[in-house]
């Protein structure tokens, strides 16, 4: 017999042993969940329980299921049996198999075919061509993510048709159900569908129901706190019969409240199953003792939780560090000397060991410009660096337009954006022979005019007028998915154009175009790896041995938008939580005493966050700043680090 708990601890054991009925397991952050589901799935098959075949675990991402698969497989490897029959998989890699092999029931036809983002966009703006839809108003992708919020609700179009009140929700519920006849005509599903059809599937066909609860008498969900309703009602109607489910998870990590996310899956899981086994880790292995310490008194200040105390028999390692700067650019300036000190001293191994965390996509800017004027290489997680995110390649073709008329590759990009009614013929005959329709000839007179007031003020000025006068930032603000973060990285390139307000309108216009694609360039890792530079949400499942939590002041940190709500206050908290967890050693937490925001200087008060940590886990210091560098000096190699 495999020995499958000897390298357990008391509680990950009981979580692994507790098979028959309802199980929640409440996994704090570094306590080994991975572990405990690997092993559990591994002892029900090594002790006969079950065959691999009776087993079904449900993750998030691909990643996680094939790293679940392949330590199962480890496990198991010198015994007889296999775990090749395992399903481990999404939510959606589950649901698929499922409607593949029950097409026919849910109104498709074999070899259905999955439409991507783009061919949902595309099919909606169809839709709204027919509706006659204004699509510069009701952007394709507001109208998407209304669909994708109702699915996850299981809301289906013919009752969101019949309770919608507002004006855009009976358009967007007209929308829904063209949408989905569109979608029928293709034979096609769309990621939502995979399991708003699989539920509606089990709910109205028992038999079925029945023949995939024999299939599946054990079934095991990672990361439960992050389920939606559809989600939740998938796996409750699988475990129906045998109710043997066992959910891992915690609630002190449920960061994803906006991609319908549903806490209270997690937080009534013992009134769904009154017999539950509760089991909590808290026995940390990734950070020292005063990292968790500062976590455990910052998550505690939150209502919706079940209680837990993170410890660790780690050691109580070094005091956090509470740096407060003058601007967010001496903010960056400090991370910077600061990566290259722990180089220097071997604090950390290579540039890998290290992250910089922030909480909105527009922060990285000030980081990433740093970063590359002191040569220390990083990858931007989870998203696009900087200068190659849509929205800034849009303000800057617009500026660059305008700074250079013979710039046909600007012009191209920014001639019909936002939408002003150029089809497709009119720009190809605008670009082979010059000719120019009446929409065409209005966008020039806007870009003459532009040129016009080009001079007459400062940069960030100027910029502001091109996004009001072209309908740009309207544009963006009607997306409701995405909007609001294009626009605060626009706000955050106005804010680096406001250091060139005090220079000649066109030296200062030509200088920042300069900047910009300086910057743009393209960043090589070497070979110590690079910094990791991302965003709280992007960070969640990572760990560093250095980390570096950027912007740590009111309406930045917690964000403005959570001060109204409560629950999304908690939400804030619990991002916290989750970013100080990824730290193994060395943890930085800065602010600034003002930060340019949309070209204006604002003083935020430090985060509050910062005051809930006691105060003898921190060492607080300010920084003053380094000797000041030139692009020269960049340019020598005077500024250099080798790991």
């Amino acid at each position: 017999m495999i020995d499958l708990l000897k390298n357990l601890n008391e509680k990950q054991c009981e979580a692994v042993t507790a098979i028959q009925g309802p199980v929640l397991v409440i996994a704090g952050a570094g306590s080994g969940k991975t572990m405990v589901l690997t092993h559990r799935i591994a002892h029900i098959i090594a002790r006969g329980i079950a065959t691999p075949d009776r087993i079904l675990a449900v993750t998030f991402t691909n990643k996680a299921a094939g790293e679940m698969k392949e330590r199962v497989h480890r496990l198991l490897r010198d015994s007889p049996l296999s775990s090749a029959a395992l399903s481990i998989g999404t939510f959606h890699s589950i649901c698929l198999v499922i409607l593949r092999a029950h097409a026919k029931e849910c109104g498709l036809e074999d070899g259905f075919v999955i439409f991507d983002t783009r061919d949902q966009e595309s099919l909606i703006k169809e839709i709204c061509e027919k509706m006659e839809i204004n699509t510069e108003k009701f952007t394709p992708g507001s109208f998407l993510h209304t669909i994708s919020t109702l699915k996850s609700r299981l809301v289906a179009p013919e009752t969101f048709a019949d309770e919608s009140t507002e004006p855009f929700d009976r358009m967007a519920a007209r929308v829904y159900l063209a949408y989905q006849d569109g979608l029928r005509e293709h034979n096609a599903v769309d990621f939502d569908d995979m399991i708003m059809m699989c539920v509606q599937l089990l709910q109205k066909h028992d038999d079925i129901l029945a023949q995939y609860q024999e299939k599946f008498r054990y079934i095991l969900i990672d990361e439960y706190q992050d389920t939606n309703y559809a989600q939740y009602q998938f796996v409750t109607l699988l475990a129906k019969k045998y109710r043997n489910i066992c959910a891992v998870g915690d609630l002190d990590q449920a960061i994803y409240g906006w991609r319908q996310a549903d806490i209270t899956n997690i937080l009534n899981f013992e009134k769904e199953y009154p017999d539950a086994k509760v089991v909590v880790l808290e026995e940390n292995y990734r950070s020292t003792q005063t990292i968790l310490s500062a976590a455990n008194t910052v998550i505690s200040k939150n209502k919706m939780r079940k209680e837990k105390n993170l410890f660790t028999r780690n050691d109580a390692g070094e005091k956090i560090s509470v740096v407060v700067t003058d601007n967010e650019r001496k903010e960056a300036e400090f991370v910077a000397r600061t990566i290259m000190e722990l180089g220097r001293t071997r604090r950390a191994e290579s540039f890998s060991d290290v992250a910089v965390l922030y909480r909105t996509n527009a922060q990285s800017r000030a980081i990433e410009e740093t970063f590359l004027r002191y040569r220390i290489p990083y990858k931007v997680i989870g998203g696009l660096k900087f200068y190659e995110r849509k929205e800034i390649k849009d303000v800057l073709a617009y500026l660059r337009v305008i700074a250079n008329p013979r710039d046909t590759v600007s012009l191209k990009r920014i001639i019909n954006l936002p939408p002003r009614g150029i089809g497709k013929v009119s720009l190809d005959r605008f670009f082979a022979r010059g000719e120019r329709t009446a929409h065409i000839e209005e966008f020039f007179t806007l870009i003459d005019a532009l040129k016009e007031e080009r001079a007459t003020m400062p940069l960030s000025k100027f910029i502001k007028m091109i996004l009001k006068r072209s309908g740009l930032e309207e544009y963006l603000a009607k997306d409701k998915k995405e909007g609001a973060s294009r626009i605060e990285n626009i706000h955050e390139l106005i804010s680096a154009a406001s250091y060139h307000d005090e220079e000649k309108p066109e030296v200062a216009l030509t200088t920042f175009l300069d900047n910009a694609a300086l910057v743009a360039r393209e960043n090589e890792e070497g070979s110590g790896g690079a910094v990791h530079v991302l965003t709280m949400h992007a960070a969640k499942g990572l760990e560093f041995s250095s980390v570096f939590i950027i912007g740590m002041e009111d309406n930045i940190f917690p964000h403005s938008r959570s001060k109204q709500s409560p629950a999304e206050m908690e939400e804030e908290r619990r991002l916290c939580y989750v970013a100080i967890t990824r730290a193994k050693k060395n943890l930085w937490l800065s602010y600034a005493r003002a930060r340019t925001v949309y070209g204006q200087t604002q003083s935020n008060p430090p985060s509050r966050f910062l005051f809930d940590i006691p105060e003898r886990l921190v060492s607080f210091s300010v920084y003053e700043g380094g000797p000041s560098v030139s692009r020269d000096d960049f340019e020598s190699g005077i500024i250099d680090i080798e790991w």
